[in-house]
């Protein structure tokens, strides 16, 4: 995402030294016809899964596949088949609903062609059902294709300990290959397509091909089924129900740029509805929001109010007390708020130990620090202009201006509401969040009350505050640590994704860290864990 308000009162990149080249290499093969993109699998229930592969055959007709599901990889015992058409409707995207499945199981599974042609064989799992000891998800967000290596991605291919992977969204990103971040060599080495924004549903599908062109996420999916969920980069950035700030009038209806990039996403990977609940035996509910298209209200945007304020203090609080506390303001709206509190309170009831929230933006209140000098590249020299702009951020953050509009910050009543609901279910809250590019741990309250905790993803490739501010991360933490007192940890600057453990007492989640940018590898370079004991509603190092 980019910040709406804050971003651009600091207009120059304190980096200093420019991007390291990628070197060039020649541009991977698409794939013109057979299975082109592999298998996949998602929506897993205790009884069913969704799979899905992509076939294009000579005369680019439909094509009626069958599908086998076994037990073993060998495909010795066929447990089911059934069959999905791939055709041009689709943009040659079949999906399949296999019902009639064990609680908890492995499954493997393959596509074939009347002809014989066989796609890769998948390996999926289903939902647990009953009394349950552990739970491991690996959660991803915001893999930017030009901005560095799907790293992540690899790593937690290649593991045999994960029961779920969860991705938050931006799984693909609208924007131009050559947008300010990107690497120009390695968009061209990956044949990223189309070149230019994208607009119409041919844009988008080919986006999605450019992606699932990937090998390290061709494996992700085939060995993992996923619950997967967009954010804004599926259409657009900063989405709402009415626009985007990325959409202008000169790119036609809002309406129709939406629908197209809905439906290309929906035909490319195994998912359905646009928010559900999946349940993970007697230990966790999970629910997967939807807090972009279907009722959120447009952002605001304080930044043209500060910036002509006499008093920069006295706008902050006045903008606090008035347009942002509006009740009105949503993200979820009525109807998914009513889902979610009465599947809470179910939940609890049955004896579920957590409640999980899978969501796509931070929920808590986070406020930038001061900008010191220590956050600038070591020798950068700032003119007159970037000097003022960064005292007036200042003055903006010190009087409690939340960092960001496109976050839960920026619809504060909402967030109370679900806060509040959580509260009256007596839920174990966990909101597992994304799209900020970096990582964060953070309790949640209520009031005074805790609430909750969240646990905040990195990127899997998109670039983080490293983009803009080339000082010593360590430092930056610090000053937000500083800065936010219910901020228990954070990285800005490294890419990769987490693992939540769940168990009856209490959860664990591990950032894991790789190169990304430049080095095509999963070499671990760092790790963080924290620990937040059953109805403790609190973080607390490993």
């Amino acid at each position: 995402m980019r910040p709406i308000s804050r971003r651009s009162l600091i207009e120059a990149t304190l980096l200093g030294a420019g991007l390291s080249a990628v070197m060039p290499a020649a541009a991977w093969a698409w794939p013109t016809r057979g299975f082109t993109h592999g298998v996949a699998s998602g929506e897993p229930s205790a009884d069913a899964v969704t799979l899905w592969t992509r076939y294009v055959g000579a005369d680019a007709q439909s094509v009626r596949l069958r599908i086998e599901i076994a037990e073993d990889e060998r495909f010795q015992s066929i447990v089911a088949t059934s069959e999905a058409v791939a055709g041009p409707e689709t943009d040659y995207c079949a999906h399949i609903r296999a019902a009639g499945l064990r609680p908890g199981r492995r499954y493997h599974y393959r596509f074939t062609t009347p002809g014989g042609e066989m796609s890769p064989v998948g390996r999926t799992k289903t939902l647990p059902a009953g009394r349950l000891a552990r739970y491991r998800i690996a959660v991803m967000s915001c893999s930017n294709i030009t901005s560095g290596w799907f790293t992540a991605y690899s790593h937690a291919a290649a593991r045999d300990d994960i029961d779920l992977i969860v991705h938050l969204g931006d799984y693909i990103y609208e924007s131009p290959t050559t947008r300010s971040d990107a690497l120009a060599e390695l968009a061209k080495q990956r044949d990223v397509r189309p070149f230019g924004e994208l607009e119409t549903l041919a844009d988008y599908r080919l986006r999605y091909a450019s992606y699932r062109n990937d090998p390290a996420l061709q494996e992700l999916h085939r060995r993992h089924p996923w619950v997967v969920m967009w954010d804004d980069h599926e259409t657009a950035n900063n989405s709402w129900t009415g626009g985007a700030s990325n959409h202008s009038d000169t790119e036609g209806l809002w309406a129709l740029r939406a629908a197209a990039g809905v439906r290309a996403f929906r035909e490319w990977l195994p998912v359905s509805g646009d928010y559900a609940a999946y349940q993970l035996g007697d230990l966790a509910t999970m629910y997967r929001l939807e807090t972009r298209l279907l009722a959120r209200t447009r952002q605001l945007d304080p930044e043209p109010m500060l910036r002509r304020a006499a008093n920069p203090e006295q706008a902050v609080a006045d903008f606090l007390r008035g347009p942002l506390a509006d009740p009105d303001r949503q993200l979820l709206g009525p109807t998914q708020l009513a889902w979610l509190a009465d599947g809470m309170k179910a939940s609890v009831a049955t004896g579920t130990k957590w409640q999980l929230l899978a969501q796509q933006v931070i929920m808590a209140p986070l406020v930038l620090p001061s900008i010191t000098s220590g956050w600038h590249a070591p020798g950068l020299t700032l003119d007159a202009k970037t000097s003022a702009e960064i005292d007036l951020a200042n003055r903006v953050s010190r009087a409690g201006m939340p960092i960001s509009m496109d976050r839960w910050s920026g619809y504060p009543a909402e967030r109370t509401r679900v806060l509040e609901a959580a509260a009256a279910a007596g839920a174990n809250l966990v909101t597992l969040s994304g799209d900020s590019h970096n990582a964060w741990a953070s309790d949640l309250r209520l009031g005074s009350q805790p609430a909750g905790v969240e646990l905040c993803v990195q990127s899997v490739s998109s670039q983080g505050m490293e983009k803009n501010f080339g000082g010593d991360p360590a430092s930056i933490a610090r000053d937000f640590l500083a800065t936010n007192p219910d901020l228990r940890w954070c990285d800005t600057s490294r890419r990769g994704y987490m693992v939540v453990d769940l168990t009856p007492t209490s959860l664990s989640c591990e950032w894991l860290f790789f190169p990304s940018r430049h080095e095509n590898s999963h070499r671990l370079i760092g790790t963080h864990r924290l620990t937040s004991d059953l109805r403790s509603h609190r973080l607390t190092a490993a």
